[in-house]
């Protein structure tokens, strides 16, 4: 029997990996996937654990301000390549 030992660097690496591919899943089903928020973005800047971090993200990234800029971002950019929208989802 071969017993193998994974150090930190390794799980770390299958973690990267394993982030890496489901990004890869997701965005060949359509989803953007170039701008993801963690709770080390939160961690970073205030004392917290995982599941408060985690709450402030969905907060900040799910407030009606935000959707909304996110919306007109979307229309601004979307002008600017010439689209026009369509008929019956002009209005979100």
């Amino acid at each position: 029997m071969i017993v193998q030992t994974i150090g930190i660097m390794d799980v770390y690496k299958i973690k990267v990996m394993n982030v890496e591919q489901a990004r890869q899943v997701l965005k060949q089903n359509g989803f953007f996937v170039d701008n993801l928020w963690n709770v080390y973005d939160v961690k970073s800047r205030y004392n917290c654990d995982d599941e408060t971090a985690q709450h402030i993200l969905n907060q900040a990234l799910t407030n009606d301000a935000t959707m909304e800029q996110v919306w007109l971002s979307i229309g601004i950019f979307a002008e600017m390549e010439n689209l026009k929208p369509k008929e019956d989802e002009q209005s979100n």
